[in-house]
């Protein structure tokens, strides 16, 4: 597997702790470490007991018939360094007969002498050296250095910092990584990355803090990731080190034990048996986690609940294939939407599941959105590159009856992978795909009456490779971040582009606010450490 990005999350200004703190490993934790360790290490032995294998194959097949050429006749070859050293030789006995350098002593320069000279030298008096193993202790020393609050103030996240959390598999390590973006300084940084078990496949941020006790506030700062493994992990964002999920809703023995794959196991209604590919939070109702899988269901979990408990709700007969993506209505906190492998979208009441409705796509679905500028509208992004939106209300609960789509956009050449709607602004679009574009939408027209119009404001490949994810930032309406199979986070500040500038800018001036002019490309990359240390050394210098 190369390594890439498979999901990037953003943490909104002011809800990260200013100072994170550690997390001291505890017997689980040190548990988890060695049973990631020994997967790591059981694949390094198999992958080099196949390369043997290889080679001892190799070796046996090329064996024969080259023996030969290894009979000749040595004498035939002369050897260029023997020749060369004859030549030294004979120059320095010419240097010996020309010019007397005996007087110089080369040959007992290294000898220890007993006479004066010997006692003088740089290092003559080292004996009465004294050597202290810190700084602290010496009394030379003034200037003392202190390394917790030089850590505390490389890892402080100011009020006006965002957070942006990805799953990256690097060198076949599953990893989140923490980066902190300084919008006024357009400096994207690195600031903490924790080791995962399995491979991440999706995000979701979340305030609610988890029933495992860790928290007694009302509110928190986590990220739950849907993993490769059929369980969902959920981490504080403002602990540094943490070793152990803060909550995994799922009961005792379904986990991995061993790396290798486990027998297909028939779907359950307490806990995902494949891939969790999808999370949705509900905003509304803090405490409840949707979730999408390969096992073809779709659960709900309720986070104030034991973990043992399992899944408060698991929906079984909505799709006929994997589960690629839900997301709860941001209007009506019990409604929700989901998309599958069987190309099918269903909209549904929680409560009461078999009324829903629904649509036929026509491809698999990639991602699906609500728009929150229209709570009962709603965009799904296929495999083939068409981007549809639906009107819930004029869905019907037989599929074998027409869906008509309000309106569709050929967006990309290969699979729309990622689709996100602006917040901020009504009628903007992010979407991307495997052709490696980052697109930007302008759609007009979405009330009742209007002539709708869809154009296309920007178009930018951000060097990311296919591109899985782009997410709009939750401050700044211009600003989104994206990321791929180059295993690359980017951040792009749309704003800068001409055509958005042009297209938005009346509906900024509608709601008191500009848009700020930018002098660089807009794109901002992860700043290396080592630069800007040297680039802070030049200024003081």
């Amino acid at each position: 597997m190369g390594d890439l990005i498979s999901s990037v999350a953003w943490v909104k200004r002011g809800l990260s702790a200013r100072h994170p703190s550690k997390q001291p490993l505890n017997d689980a934790d040190v548990e988890r470490i060695k049973e990631i360790a020994h997967i790591e290490l059981e694949d390094a032995r198999t992958e080099l007991e196949r390369a043997n294998a290889a080679a001892q194959s190799m070796s046996q097949i090329n064996g024969s018939g080259d023996d030969s050429d290894d009979d000749e006749d040595d004498s035939a070859w002369v050897d260029e360094d023997d020749e060369a050293m004859d030549e030294d030789a004979q120059g320095s006995s010419r240097l010996e007969t020309n010019g007397d350098i005996s007087k110089y002593g080369l040959d007992t320069y290294d000898e220890e002498g007993d006479g004066p000279a010997s006692t003088f030298g740089p290092f003559t008096n080292i004996k009465g050296l004294q050597f202290y193993h810190n700084n602290d202790d010496d009394p030379y020393v003034t200037l003392k250095e202190d390394d917790d609050e030089l850590e505390r103030e490389e890892n402080e996240i100011l009020p006006t910092d965002n957070m942006l959390v990805t799953a990256i598999v690097e060198q076949n390590v599953p990893q989140l990584h923490f980066f902190v973006y300084d919008e006024s300084t357009e400096h994207l940084g690195p600031h903490h990355d924790l080791l995962l078990s399995s491979m991440p496949l999706c995000l979701e941020w979340l305030d609610y803090p988890t029933g495992d006790g860790s928290s007694s506030s009302q509110f928190g700062n986590y990220i739950a990731i849907g993993t490769m493994d059929p369980e969902i992990e959920i981490f504080s964002v403002d602990l540094l080190e943490s070793a152990t999920a803060a909550h995994v809703p799922e009961p005792a023995g379904t986990g991995k034990k061993k790396r290798k794959k486990a027998k297909h196991r028939a779907a359950s209604e307490k806990y995902h048996v494949d891939a969790v590919l999808t999370l949705s939070w509900n905003r509304t109702v803090r405490q409840m986690l949707a979730s999408g899988s390969a096992d073809r269901t779709v659960k709900l979990w309720d986070l104030s609940r034991d973990r043992k408990e399992g899944a408060l709700r698991s929906f079984e007969k909505l799709h006929k294939d994997k589960v690629q993506a839900v997301q709860w209505n941001p209007a009506e906190p019990t409604v929700l939407l989901s998309g599958s492998y069987d190309r099918t979208v269903r909209v549904f009441d929680t409560r009461a599941p078999d009324a829903d409705v629904g649509a036929i796509v026509g491809a698999d679905v990639e991602a699906i959105r609500w728009d929150p500028w229209n709570n009962h509208s709603f965009y799904v992004s296929l495999e083939n590159g068409m981007v549809v939106n639906f009107d819930a209300r004029t869905l019907p609960s037989d599929l074998t009856q027409p869906s008509p789509a309000r309106f569709t956009i050929a967006a990309h050449d290969g699979a729309a992978c990622a689709l996100d709607v602006n917040p901020h602004i009504r009628g903007c679009l992010a979407t991307a795909g495997t052709d490696k574009m980052v697109k930007i939408w302008n759609v007009q027209g979405d009330e009742v009456g209007e002539k709708r119009q869809v154009s296309l404001v920007a178009g930018r490949d951000l060097g990311l490779g296919e591109v899985f994810s782009t997410v709009w930032s939750p401050d700044d309406p211009l600003t989104l971040a994206a990321a791929g199979s180059k295993a690359k986070l980017q951040i792009w500040d749309v704003g800068t582009s001409f055509g958005a500038r042009k297209v938005f800018g009346a509906r900024f001036a509608e709601a008191g606010r500009a848009i700020k002019e930018r002098k660089g490309g807009g794109v901002i990359s992860v700043a290396d450490d080592e630069e800007d240390d040297y680039d802070s050394d030049e200024g003081e210098e």
